[in-house]
């Protein structure tokens, strides 16, 4: 049987045996009632590691960013974010059908918004006008080919809306990957918004679970609208505690998920028919161009004939996303598969 090597997404990983020891250890409460021991410690654990007065667990990052928008905004209020972000593309509309609230896109560079772009769209305060109440940036950018989101600028971002009174909020569903990848603390990260989320269930391995960390205020008022939402848990300690497992053992391991997405890149830029899409990687997503009349769905259903699994997200682009699940090996034989397909198009081609 043909070993598939699943490099479609970071949220492939499976509970290893140790963290599944620590899920079925769990000291549990019910997480509506406030009881869940382990949820608490989970917490506790966020808010020392951000530095932010308080933290949330909830069931995923997109009900994290969401609660974020709806906490720091009302209805009719403008939040300025990047065209290709996934708050405004990958979660159903939810800015508009949760929080009424406006998205306005703008352009970046592979993801980086800067402050002067910002500043640009700010308008004078007229009636005419929905107030920018929220700016949502992206810390590594997903569909950017995990660009990792300069420190310098989000200080000048932070500056600039402090003076204008307008929140920031970080998806930082893969924020751990940023940190390993430049040093930076995620407390030096958290400084620099009102409101930070990250997921659990990607690079850091755990099967369920993402975190919104802010002011005590906003946090306070993000636990009503969870239960609105339908995202209140009960015995969720089980899942918080995978979530500290991974804290505590995973976010090391994600230099290495770099170190294997770069030599995956490595092999693309050796082949005739394929190329970096974004560059080389700076953390574990990668993006590669297909460069046939074909485009890149019969590339993707080929390599899955051959036992790796990547995702074709455009006409001529494929994603392809390293993972604690993937060791050097299966990149060593993706890599192999790469080179074949590439082989058989040129074949085809002469």
């Amino acid at each position: 049987m043909t070993e598939i090597i699943d490099l479609r997404s970071d949220t492939m990983t499976k509970p290893s045996a140790a963290m599944r020891q620590a899920i079925a250890a769990a000291d549990v409460g019910d997480d509506v009632f406030d009881e869940d021991p382990t949820i608490h410690k989970l917490q506790e654990k966020v808010v020392a590691l951000t530095g932010m007065q308080a933290a949330l667990f909830v069931p995923s990052g997109t009900m994290a960013n969401q609660l974020a928008i709806r906490c720091q905004t009302v209805i009719g209020d403008e939040a300025l974010l990047d065209a290709g972000g996934h708050v405004l593309n990958y979660e159903a509309g939810g800015i508009a059908a949760i929080s009424g609230v406006i998205p306005r896109s703008i352009s970046s560079e592979r993801g980086v918004v800067t402050a002067q772009t910002i500043e640009s769209h700010l308008r004078a305060v007229n009636d005419h006008h929905a107030p920018v109440r929220l700016v949502i940036l992206e810390n590594t950018h997903n569909m950017a080919g995990g660009t990792i989101f300069p420190l310098t600028e989000q200080k000048r971002i932070r500056e600039l809306t402090r003076s204008r009174g307008i929140a920031v909020h970080v998806d930082g569903a893969r924020i751990f990957n940023a940190s390993v990848a430049t040093g930076v603390s995620i407390a030096e990260y958290a400084s620099c918004c009102d409101t930070l989320a990250f997921c659990f269930s990607k690079g850091l391995g755990a099967p369920v679970g993402s975190m919104i960390a802010g002011s005590s205020e906003t946090i306070a008022l993000a636990r009503r609208m969870r239960k609105m939402l339908g995202g209140g848990m009960r015995q969720a300690g089980l899942l918080a505690a995978a979530a500290i497992y991974a804290l505590d053992h995973n976010i090391e391991g994600l230099a290495d998920d770099h170190r294997r997405a770069r030599d995956l890149a490595s092999s693309i830029e050796a082949c005739d028919n394929f190329s970096l899409y974004d560059g080389a990687p700076e953390t574990n997503i990668l993006f590669m161009r297909v460069d046939t009349p074909g485009g890149a769905q019969p590339v993707v259903d080929k390599l899955a004939q051959l036992g790796v699994l990547a995702l074709a997200t455009q006409m001529n682009r494929i994603r392809f996303v390293t993972h604690l699940d993937i060791n050097d090996d299966q990149i060593a034989k993706a890599k192999e598969m790469l080179v074949q397909v590439d082989r058989e198009i040129a074949g085809r081609r002469g």
